[in-house]
């Protein structure tokens, strides 16, 4: 049972590489009645399994482009988890834009090291650089009092 008197979450974001304890997560999730943003594999994961999920191409209404190097540097995410929730200005603009409110993020970056260490090509190891991922996680950490 979620405890009430902590900030409640009602959209989460999940894009990760490693998709261990995925499924069960969302589904608890989902049983909280929170609205599942994820990416690529990581909605296919959650979709196949059964979870409500909202692609992050649908809620931005841009698709994925460039072979998936670009899937959440968009506004409509940065500024959903951004936003002080207690600014007037920020919640004006979440308006104007149609900005949703992220309250959850949970990410594991590409596996660089290891794809490295396996001996991988040069190019997969350049597509093994996580750039949206980490770029979420510095948006959510700057806004840490209304982001988890």
């Amino acid at each position: 049972m979620i405890d009430k008197t902590l900030t409640p979450i009602k959209r989460a974001l999940l894009s990760v590489s490693d998709k261990t304890g995925l499924v069960e997560f969302g589904k608890f999730l989902s049983e909280q009645g929170v609205e599942i943003l994820s990416t690529g594999g990581s909605a296919k994961t959650l979709a196949d399994a059964g979870v409500p999920v909202k692609e992050v191409a649908e809620h931005t209404r841009f698709p994925e482009m460039m072979d998936g190097r670009v899937k959440t540097l968009h506004p409509k995410i940065h500024g959903g988890l951004l936003a002080l929730r207690d600014n007037d200005d920020h919640l004006s603009s979440m308006d104007a834009h149609d900005i949703s409110p992220i309250d959850l993020l949970v990410v594991n970056l590409y596996p660089f090291e290891e794809t490295v260490e396996r001996g991988a090509n040069f190019a997969t190891c350049i597509e093994n650089i996580d750039i949206g991922g980490p770029a979420m996680i510095r948006s959510a950490a700057k806004n840490h009092a209304f982001v988890t």
